[in-house]
């Protein structure tokens, strides 16, 4: 077994084994949380959900660190006099973590905010000047570029071909590409957004934050290191530059998941051209989003459309009705029984999600004839099979919800046609009929109340 996994760094296919055996390290760039989660969050979240749950398969153990950008300039500009920066950021944070998990993405490990790790930023700026990667100006530090020869390493640019950098005011700049790495306190900005340090009053840029909180929580070298195609540059860029310019090793391994794109551009709340993570979960039950937004490679740009969504409703219940159908037949899945080897081969294979699919469908047709044909030890592989395959991708729980909805369903259904026919026995005075209909809700605990808009039903507590 050799699992590989592509490195945006390196691009190219790179064998992995982690630095820890038996526990793989791993940072992934969460929300900066000035509005709510639209699809693209929700896709890039579940792509390093999907590679947790096979590491975790493979090697023992997943320690994941996700975080959240609590302080930013976006933050601070969406803030309201009736909601100041840190309430909007906490209020917004609670959104992303509840479309996570409406979507079975695991929490994880450790979810530092930004604002509890200042100290440890004010750190790595500091070794950072001592080493002569960064440098003072009018309040602000600014990293040095052009003291660092693999700046442009990860996107492999030239320095001189670069934008100058966009996210300070560039007064005291030596070069237009330096970044920040701590910005200076503004009288426009509120007070509580200002920390203590020895450059004077200010808040940190937003690279040095996914510095700091990685070497905190995972040490300076780790495994992973993910986020969004969008990211590469100039985000993680310039995370490499400063966390190696302060002699880390930092990350073995760069993954990044493509983007959610709408007729080919990328969805953005800049572009106005994003759907709400709220707004498509009210729309379409949460498996089949998972199912939709998992189907793709994680390194492809997925274009979200209702004809992708039908298609997935459709793939998950061929899935989900192979197993309900097994489960009449054979009781509950073996819990031992590990993935088929070719599904395992393609999940080994850069997390090729399309082609383990593939696999899980095969499977299930394979269930289906031996369930039609009665071979019972063929219908017990299959299904222990297929229950591995959706526990692994992270699909049994989102797919019991789906079977419990269709079952709400079914039981709303018949409950209703026999409030109908008690309706109609009772306008032709056939008390008996009525009577026996009511007997019968009351011994499956089914309550009714009769009410001048009719009857309503609700379950015995």
């Amino acid at each position: 077994m050799t699992v590989r996994i592509y490195d945006s760094r390196a691009q190219a296919l790179r064998d992995f084994v982690p630095l820890i055996p038996g526990n793989v390290t791993m940072y992934v760039c969460g929300p900066t949380v000035q509005s709510g989660p639209h699809v693209g969050h929700l896709r890039g979240a579940l792509a390093f959900d999907l590679l947790r749950r096979w590491l975790a398969h493979r090697f023992g153990r997943v320690t994941l660190v996700r975080n959240v950008t609590d302080i930013d300039d976006k933050v601070l500009d969406n803030a309201t006099p009736d909601e100041p920066w840190w309430a909007l950021a906490y209020r917004v944070e609670q959104e992303f973590s509840a479309a996570y998990a409406a979507i079975g993405i695991l929490p994880p490990t450790y979810e530092p905010r930004a604002t509890a790790s200042i100290p440890q930023m004010q750190e790595i700026i500091a070794r950072l000047i001592e080493r002569g990667h960064a440098y003072a100006s009018a309040g602000d530090v600014y990293f040095d570029v052009r003291s660092w020869p693999e700046y442009g390493s990860l996107t492999r640019q030239s320095l001189d071909a670069m934008e100058p950098a966009a996210d300070a005011d560039p007064r005291g700049k030596r070069d237009p590409r330096d970044f920040a790495l701590w910005k200076g306190a503004k009288p426009d900005e509120p007070a509580d957004a200002t920390w203590d340090s020895p450059w004077g009053p200010g808040r940190p840029g937003w690279h040095i934050e996914c510095s700091a909180m990685s070497r905190r929580y995972l040490g300076p070298e780790f495994d992973i290191h993910g986020g969004g195609l969008d990211l590469r540059f100039p985000h993680h860029e310039n995370e490499i530059a400063q966390s190696t310019a302060a002699g880390d090793a930092f990350a073995r391994f760069w993954v990044h998941n493509g983007l959610v794109t709408v007729e080919g551009q990328k969805m953005s709340k800049s572009l106005g051209n994003f759907t709400l993570a709220a707004d498509l979960l009210e729309r379409r039950p949460a498996p089949v989003i998972r199912y939709a937004l998992a189907a793709a490679h994680y390194r492809s740009n997925l274009d979200i459309s209702d004809r992708a969504l039908d298609e997935a409703a459709s793939a998950l219940e061929r899935i989900t009705g192979f197993l309900e159908r097994a489960a009449r037949t054979l009781g509950d899945p073996d819990a031992a029984a590990d993935v088929p080897e070719a599904f395992g081969a393609a999940m080994d294979d850069d997390l090729g999600i399309p082609q383990a699919l593939a696999v899980a469908h095969d499977v299930v047709r394979a269930g289906n004839t031996a369930l039609d044909a009665g071979d019972r030890d063929a219908l017990r592989a299959a299904y222990d099979g297929v229950a591995a395959m959706v526990r692994v991708l992270g699909l049994d729980a989102v797919a019991a919800e789906q079977g419990a909805s269709r079952s709400d369903a079914a039981l709303a259904a018949l409950v209703d046609a026999l409030i109908s026919q008690r309706a109609e026995a009772r306008a032709s005075k056939d008390w008996a009929s009525a009577d026996r209909i009511r007997d019968l809700f009351a011994a499956a605990g089914v309550a009714l109340e009769d009410t001048t808009d009719g009857t309503v039903w609700s379950i015995n507590g």
